[in-house]
């Protein structure tokens, strides 16, 4: 069955197509400024006066960007409103000495990113993406996995014939996170034949091993760096393969990195579509890193980047902006955290907070509050906003559902919620319900995806 035209299918098929591109927090943030970019918006250092209308976006280390199209009313009297996400998503990455040998083959020593379940990554196809950055500034890109003539990469298990022992283990202990290493090279370089010590001491009767400098050697030809500059690198494996739809009819999306991309091209959708409107608030967007390892780091949501970027966009609108001003702003500003919940799997209804479970095909999910149980980590938005939402997706006839994550004392989450209210703001999270979150394959309703554009939508223009 082929999906119909309709602009829910037009705008899932859009979103694909980012989610199939955005595979890393930083080619999520290109795709993203190259969007921003082509419908008019432009750095914020290229302004030196804002006026309502102006379409302005910032950067920060090619990870976290923040977009706003400024508003009639200066932002120090009335703040904005922010549609907020992140574009990181749990992966593998690269140590900084990746390269080894073992038993014969070569490997890529990974790191844990994020919270995964270990087993999910076995025996499935894996693909390298991410930046060399070499001793004189010059950035390389590497993009290993997902075209067709590309290889791919690989983590082995043992075979079932000969795992009995394995599987007597609790799902984590059966597979060590050290053991997380993809399959780089195999094959024997042979020795210098122009050098006759090594061909004199060459064991005939001795077993081909691979060879870590064959690899080095293919890196340094086909990328022109070597395992040197792999130390200031940020390479980064993830599920080979582009998003597909699911089911004959074609209603969910399986991809990687829904979480929390999903949310992030939603916010970003709405306001570009929003654009040619002025606002009599300022509308704007924040897409940043780091929230899977709890939002730290310069281009996290525990850094300054928001007050900075907050601070830059008054000073440009009145001008010798001052520490009140800025504080103030953020005080009377509201946000919609767009981070995606956990839909109720009929598989596993034991952990269901029975009642009050995100559903597929029932919208786009608000939740009050996140954290694990009694609320720990989580900003529990007031009651006045969650009104004000409420009135929001009703006038603009957006398919909604209130939801939380699961049952007290069987586990819990949170967002960046909790980062952004600090300031005062106004803060509810709502987002797409999803199925198989942390996987390497997430599980996406179209009619969900498609409402949570709406409802970000209906916010920013509201």
């Amino acid at each position: 069955m082929k999906a119909k035209y309709t602009p829910m299918n037009e705008y899932c098929k859009e979103y694909m197509r980012y989610l199939g591109i955005a595979k890393t927090e930083r080619r999520s943030y290109s795709e993203s400024a190259r969007l921003l970019e082509k419908a008019g918006f432009r750095e914020i250092s290229t302004f030196t006066k804002l006026k309502a209308g102006d379409k302005v976006y910032r950067g920060y280390e090619d990870r976290t960007i923040m977009a706003a199209v400024i508003g009639k009313k200066p932002i120090s009297e009335v703040g904005l409103r922010v549609v907020g996400g992140h574009t990181d998503a749990p992966r593998l990455d690269l140590k900084p000495r990746p390269v080894y040998e073992k038993g014969g083959y070569v490997y890529f020593d990974c790191h844990i990113y994020g919270g995964i379940k270990k087993y999910q990554w076995l025996v499935r196809p894996l693909a390298l993406y991410g930046t060399v950055v070499k001793k004189d500034g010059t950035k390389v890109e590497v993009e290993v996995g997902d075209k067709d003539t590309d290889p791919v990469f690989l983590i082995s298990d043992i075979l079932p014939h000969l795992g009995y022992d394995q599987a007597k283990k609790t799902r984590d202990e059966f597979y060590p996170a050290e053991d997380l290493d993809v399959i780089a090279w195999t094959t024997y370089k042979a020795p210098d034949k122009k050098d006759k010590k090594d061909k004199e001491e060459e064991d005939p009767s001795a077993e081909p091993k691979a060879d870590k400098s064959a690899l080095v050697e293919y890196l340094k030809k086909t990328y022109g760096f070597d395992d040197q500059d792999l130390l200031s690198a940020e390479l980064e494996i993830v599920p080979a393969g582009m998003p597909r739809e699911v089911g004959f009819d074609r209603a969910l999306i399986a991809g990687y990195g829904h979480d929390d991309r999903v949310c992030s091209f939603a916010g970003l959708k709405a306001l570009l579509d929003a654009a040619d409107d002025v606002p009599d608030v300022t509308a704007s967007i924040l897409m940043c890193d780091k929230e899977e390892i709890g939002s730290m780091g310069s281009t996290g949501m525990q850094s300054s980047f928001f007050e900075n970027t907050v601070a830059e966009l008054i000073e440009r609108q009145e001008k010798n902006a001052k520490d009140i001003m800025v504080r103030r702003a953020l005080e009377r500003s509201s946000m919609l955290s767009a981070d995606v919940t956990a839909v109720a799997d009929p598989h596993f209804p034991d952990v269901n907070s029975t009642g009050n479970e995100a559903r597929f095909h029932k919208g786009v999910a608000a939740s009050k509050y996140t954290g694990g149980t009694s609320k720990s980590g989580s900003s529990d938005c007031g009651p006045e906003f969650v009104a004000e939402i409420r009135r929001i997706m009703d006038e603009g006839g957006v398919v909604w559902q209130m939801a939380e994550l699961g049952k007290m004392e069987k586990g819990g989450g949170g967002t960046i919620a909790q980062y952004m209210s600090r300031f005062g703001m106004k803060v509810l999270d709502m987002g797409t319900p999803l199925m198989n979150m942390h996987a390497p394959c997430e599980l996406a309703a179209k009619d969900d995806i498609w409402n949570t554009y709406k409802a970000y939508s209906a916010y920013l223009r509201a």
